[in-house]
C-alpha cells in the first residue's frame, strides 16, 4: 500500500506540463534514434548526457525513460521492414516480422510490436512496484552455474527450433561462437583470432554482426536474385489488426512480459535472452507452427512484450542494487553519479520523489509510444513501397552510417561487409541467421561464467551443476534435446494402436 501511494506521488511529479513535454520528446527522440542501424537508445543517452546538465535531475531522468522505451520500438520498426536490427535483442523482430512486411502487413506488423511494447511495458513496470525488493534479493543470488545454464538453454532451444536441419543450426552457432571469441581472453590477455590487427583486440562489436549478417546479407542475396525476379513494390496493408489477429496475439502479449521481466531483473544480459525464449515458447504452443518463419504474428508479439517487460526489469537491479545489466542502465547509471547520486538499496529512502516519479514516467511514456506511434505505423510501412534497387541501396547506406558510428573506424566498415558475406554464404546454404547472433551475443560472457564457476570450484565440473536452478534448466535442455527423438516413436506407436481391424470401416 506504501508502494502505490507513493506512485501516486511520483504521477503528481510526473504529470506537470514541462515533466511530460520532456517525456514525449524522449519517445519521440528515441523512436527516431533507435530506427538507425547501430545509434540505440543507449547512444543516444549517452550523447544527451552534457546537455541536461542545465536540467533538473528529475526532468532528465525521465527524458532518459522515454528514450530507453522509445528507442526498443524503433529498433523494431526497423527490423520488421527492414530486416535491419538497430539493438541487438531486436534480432527476433526480423524473424517474423520482416515476413510479415513482405506479404503486405508491415503495418500491422508495427502495430502488434507497439501494442506489444505497451503491454509489457505496464506489465513489467506493475510488477517493477510490486515485486522490486524481492527480486532484488533473488537476483543476488543467482551465479556462475546458474548464468552458464541459461545461456546453454538460450542456445540449444533456439538452435533447435530454427531451420530444417539442427545440424544447420549447430553449423551456425558455431560460425557466432568463433566470431564471438575474437579479441582479448579477458582472464589471460592472450590475442584470438586477431591475426595481429590493433582494432580487433577488443573484439568485433555485437551491432556490426548483427547488421551484417541481416541487412548487408540480405541486401546481397536480393541484389543476386533481382534480375530474376518481380521488384515490384510492397503494398503496405492496413494498421488495424482483426479479430483472427487479436485472437492469436492476445495470449503472446500476456506470456511474454512474464518471460521478460525476470530476465530483466536479474544479471542476465538484458532482454536477448528473454526475447529468444518467448519466440521458443510461441512457437511451441502456436497452433499454426506452419507459418513461423513465414510471417506468424505470434512470433513477433511474444518476443515484443517481453523485450519491453525485459526493459521494466532491467530498473530493478540497477535502482536497488546499483548494478547495471544493459548498456542503457549503465549510462543512465553514470547519469545517476552526474548528479551526485549513488543507486542501491538506500536510494528509495534518500532521493523517493525521484526514483517513484521516474517509475510514474515509464507507464506515462508507454502510453505516449502506443499514442504516438499506432498512427505512425502505415507511415513507416510506406517504407516498403520505395523500388527494392533504391531501398537496399538505402539499407546500405544507413547499415554503413550505423556500424561507422559504432567506433568512429574505416576498419569497422570493412568488418561490416566481410560479415555481410558471411550473411549471404549462410543464406546460400540454408543456415540460420539467428543462431550465430545469439552466440556472438552471448557466447563471451557464457565462457567467463564457466570458466569463473570451474575457478569456484577448483577445476571440477560438478562445479558447473551444483545449484538447484542449473540443475533444473539442465533438465530441460536435456528435455528439448531428447524430445524429438521420441516424438518419431510416438506416432509410429499410436498408428500401429489405431491400425484397422479386418473388414472395419474407415473413414477417408
Amino acid at each position: 500500500m506504501e508502494s502505490l501511494n507513493l506512485l501516486l506521488d511520483g504521477f503528481a511529479t510526473a504529470l506537470t506540463p514541462m515533466n511530460l513535454v520532456w517525456a514525449a520528446l524522449g519517445v519521440l527522440l528515441g523512436t527516431a534514434i533507435g530506427v538507425l542501424p547501430g545509434i540505440g537508445p543507449a547512444m543516444a543517452v549517452a550523447l544527451l548526457l552534457p546537455v541536461t546538465y542545465a536540467l533538473e535531475p528529475t526532468s532528465a531522468f525521465i527524458m532518459f525513460a522515454g528514450i530507453y522505451f522509445g528507442g526498443m520500438f524503433g529498433g523494431s520498426t526497423t527490423s520488421i521492414l527492414l530486416n535491419t536490427p538497430g539493438e541487438s535483442f531486436s534480432v527476433i523482430a526480423a524473424l517474423e516480422g520482416n515476413p510479415m512486411a513482405r506479404k503486405g502487413r508491415g503495418a500491422q506488423a508495427l502495430a502488434t510490436a507497439a501494442v506489444g511494447h505497451f503491454i509489457g511495458a505496464i506489465v513489467g513496470l506493475t510488477l517493477l512496484v510490486l515485486l522490486a525488493p524481492t527480486v532484488a534479493s533473488l537476483a543476488v543470488d543467482i551465479g556462475a552455474p546458474d548464468y552458464l545454464a541459461i545461456t546453454v538453454l538460450a542456445f540449444i532451444a533456439i538452435t533447435s527450433v530454427l531451420g530444417k536441419s539442427r545440424i544447420r543450426g549447430f553449423a551456425s552457432l558455431l560460425i557466432g561462437l568463433t566470431i564471438g571469441i575474437i579479441g582479448l581472453d579477458e582472464m589471460t590477455g592472450q590475442q584470438r583470432l586477431t591475426f595481429g590487427l590493433l582494432h580487433l583486440s577488443d573484439g568485433i562489436d555485437v551491432v556490426i554482426v548483427a547488421v551484417g549478417l541481416f541487412a548487408i546479407g540480405e541486401s546481397l542475396w536480393v541484389a543476386a536474385h533481382l534480375r530474376r525476379s518481380n521488384a515490384a513494390p510492397i503494398p503496405v496493408g492496413r494498421a488495424l489488426l482483426s479479430g483472427s489477429d487479436v485472437r492469436r496475439t492476445w495470449k503472446p502479449w500476456l506470456r511474454g512480459p512474464f518471460i521478460g521481466f525476470p530476465f530483466g531483473a536479474i544479471p542476465a544480459g538484458g532482454a536477448e535472452i528473454p526475447t529468444f525464449l518467448s519466440y521458443v515458447a510461441e512457437r511451441r504452443l502456436s497452433k499454426h507452427r506452419e507459418e513461423f518463419g513465414k510471417g506468424a504474428i505470434e512470433g513477433v508479439a511474444g518476443p515484443e512484450a517481453a523485450a519491453s517487460a525485459s526493459a521494466a526489469g532491467t530498473m530493478v537491479s540497477m535502482l536497488t542494487l546499483g548494478l547495471p545489466t544493459t548498456a542503457v542502465a549503465a549510462v543512465m547509471l553514470a547519469a545517476f553519479q552526474q548528479y551526485g547520486i549513488q543507486p542501491g538499496p538506500l536510494l528509495f529512502a534518500r532521493e523517493s520523489e525521484l526514483v517513484w516519479a521516474l517509475i510514474a514516467s515509464m507507464f506515462i511514456g508507454s502510453v505516449l509510444l502506443l499514442v504516438l506511434n499506432l498512427p505512425l505505423a502505415p507511415v513507416w510501412a510506406k517504407l516498403l513501397q520505395i523500388p527494392r534497387p533504391y531501398l537496399y541501396a538505402g539499407i546500405l547506406f544507413f547499415a554503413s552510417v550505423g556500424a561507422y558510428a559504432v567506433g568512429g573506424e574505416p576498419m569497422d566498415l570493412l568488418l561490416l561487409f566481410v560479415i555481410g558475406l558471411i550473411g549471404f554464404a549462410m543464406r546460400r546454404y540454408g543456415l540460420p541467421v539467428l543462431p550465430a547472433i545469439i552466440a556472438v551475443i552471448l557466447g563471451p560472457t557464457s565462457e567467463q561464467q564457466m570458466r569463473r564457476a570451474l575457478q569456484i570450484s577448483d577445476g571440477s565440473l560438478s562445479g558447473l551443476v551444483n545449484t538447484p536452478f542449473s540443475i533444473a534448466v539442465y533438465c530441460i535442455v536435456a528435455v528439448i534435446l531428447v524430445w524429438p527423438l521420441l516424438a518419431r516413436l510416438l506416432p509410429k506407436r499410436e498408428a500401429n494402436l489405431q491400425e484397422p481391424q479386418e473388414g472395419e470401416k474407415v473413414d477417408v
